[in-house]
This record gives C-alpha cells, structure tokens and sequence, in this order.
C-alpha cells in the first residue's frame, strides 16, 4: 500500500471517530467542547458569531466574557449553549440595531431586525442580555420601527437569568412555521425563568408555546402599551403564552397598560399569580381587527389571583376568563410544556 492510500484510510479513520465522539456526547448529554468569546482576545474567539461558527454541528457551550458585542448572530445547530460569565445578566450584552424598515427585504421585515436569532433545537442562554437599540437612536415612526432583541423558532428553549431590552416588537417568542394560517404549524417550546423583558409595542409576541416564571414584565414610556401579541393561528394549534408568579412594572410615561391583543385570531395568554400596577387598565385586553373581524370572540384570554391596582379583574373584558384553581391546573409547566417526549426545563442544565 502506498504513503497516499495510507493517508487516506487514516483521514477516514479519524472522520469516523470524530463522529462517533460526537455522537457518544450527544448520547450522554455532554458537549462536545466548550469555547470561550472575549472581546479583548483573551479567550478562543472575539465574536459570539465566530464561536457559533466553530461548531456547525452544535453541542457546544459558549462561555462568553463580559463586554457589549455589536453583532447579528444567528444560531442554526441544535444544542448550542450561551453563559454570560459576569456577576449578572448586564455584564454580557449582545446587541444590534436594525428594524422592520431597515433590515432589507419588502414591507413586514420585523424577522429579519432581530439582533439575534435561535433556530436550533434545545438551545440554552444564561446571564446574559439580549438587545436591540434601534428605537434608541431613531425617531418612532407610524410604520418599520418593529426591532427585535431575539428571535426564537427552536424548540425546547430555556432562557435563565436573560434579560430582553427593546422597545417595539422586543421578543419574538415564534413558532417553526406553518403551511397556512389554518395550518398545519409546527410548535416550538420556549421556557423563561427569573427573566428580565421590557417594551412597549407588542413587545412579546409570536406563536410559540412559551412559560415564563418569576419574570419581570415591564412597560416602557408610551402611550398605550401592548405587552402581548400573541399569534395562535386556529383552535388545534399548540400555541400559548403562559406567565406564572411573574411581575408587571412600568415606568413614567407608560400611560395605559394592556395584558395583550390578539395578532391572530386565536391568540392564547394566562397570567397566573401575577402582580399588575396601576397603569393596567381595568378591561385588560384590547381588540385587534382583522378583515373587518373581530378577533376578542375566539380568544383565550384567561387570569387567575393576579394582585394589586391592576387586577381589576371582575372589569376585564367580556371574552376574558376567570379561571378556577382546577383550571390553571392544565398551565403548570409540566403540562404546557411537557409534550410527547415529557420534556421538563427545570431539570435541563447549563453543563
């Protein structure tokens, strides 16, 4: 056997047992590598991007030193890890600027704003902070000033400890995709623990079947202000928006608060155990028109023991439900976010 033949079976080899290295890891739930992001060259990659790009095949945990990183970064691979290495979740900021008018692309370009966007499956961020600072530097404008901090479309997501800073459209809690409004959509599942979001303008929004726990909800100066947008499609469609033992604050100038409207005619939104200021109005819920239909109708739109001057609940809107403890029972974490596979996100680690 020639030196040629030789050094072609050795690269086969190694490929293979690249592989197989690989495929032990995802086996057992390890990473294959950890690589560390750090401004200042001190660790393997300057960028966040640079380090995503490193691992196509994902299964890797990006420990990334504190600093503000200017960057749109998308991450495609299944598995990939994001930990802010600071004392808190400001110490590590990703951020960006564009919006819906300047991302490129026709009219309704709010996906293509998004600082950051998360393809990939069982994707993980920690203590960090994700942002879009587009309305910072620009006037508010009647159309295109739509700028997402993150984008979400992976399934079994865990957000811990993340904050979201931007104004309109701040987090795009969103599904796989459908074929068409009635379907068929593909779910994607998305949980928020001890999270940090902020906005005014529909600022979380989406079909997504997200939980957020113990997280702070709070509303920017502006008029009006739309926590929610949530886009469930049609009545099967595993979509919905939960929020339990979280917190809604707002700050001056933030003149009358909604709990949401529905983008989509079958919007999907519990609060439970929440917190509500006084700025929340005593309806709760604002109608969004559709080709001339009403979407409030065929709503879920559903609290139970919110507290303080904004739970006005017996004001709410009509097409708004009151639930029963026996009710929200069917919200906890476990069943709404469970699925055939049982998947429960307080168990998932950062590794």
């Amino acid at each position: 056997m020639d030196e040629e033949s030789r050094v072609r079976i050795d690269m086969r080899v190694l490929s293979r047992a690249t592989m197989l290295l690989a495929l032990l890891a995802r086996l057992h739930g390890g990473p294959v590598g950890v690589l560390v992001v750090a401004r200042d060259g001190s660790g393997d990659f300057r960028s966040v991007q640079e380090a995503v790009d490193s691992a196509p095949n994902g299964n890797v945990v990006i420990r990334i030193k504190p600093g503000t990183y200017r960057e749109l970064i998308h991450i495609d691979a299944a598995s990939v890890r994001l930990l802010g290495t600071g004392t808190g979740p400001a110490d590590v900021v990703l951020t960006y600027d564009l919006s819906n008018g300047t991302a490129g692309g026709v009219s309704g370009s709010t996906a293509k704003s998004a600082s950051t966007t998360v393809r990939g499956d069982d994707f993980y961020a920690e203590n960090l902070t994700f942002e879009n600072t587009f309305t910072k530097t620009h006037a508010l404008t009647q159309q295109g000033s739509q700028a997402v901090a993150l984008r979400v479309t992976g399934d079994r997501a865990v957000f811990r400890r993340v904050r979201f800073l931007g104004f309109q459209d701040t987090l795009y809690a969103d599904g796989k995709g459908c074929d068409s409004d009635k379907g068929p959509c593909r779910p994607a599942r998305q949980y928020f623990r001890d999270c940090y979001i902020e906005g005014h303008v529909d600022f979380i929004f989406g079909d997504a079947l997200a939980f957020f726990e113990n997280c702070e909800i709070h509303a920017l100066a502006h008029p009006t202000v739309m926590l929610t947008a949530q886009s469930k499609r049609y009545e099967g469609e595993q979509s919905g928006y939960v929020f339990d033992h979280c917190r809604i604050t707002a700050e001056p100038g933030a003149e009358k608060i909604f709990l949401g409207r529905p983008w989509r005619s079958h919007a999907n939104v519990v609060f439970l155990n929440t917190s509500m200021p006084k700025e929340v109005q005593p309806a709760g819920w604002q109608e969004w028109i559709h080709d001339d239909t009403p979407s409030l109708p065929t709503v879920c739109y559903a609290e139970l023991n919110s507290s303080g001057e904004g739970a006005q609940t017996a004001q709410r809107d009509p097409h708004a439900k009151q639930l029963t403890r026996t009710e929200a029972a069917q919200f906890s974490v476990e069943k709404h976010l469970g699925g055939a596979d049982h998947w429960n996100p307080k168990k998932v680690a950062a590794r």
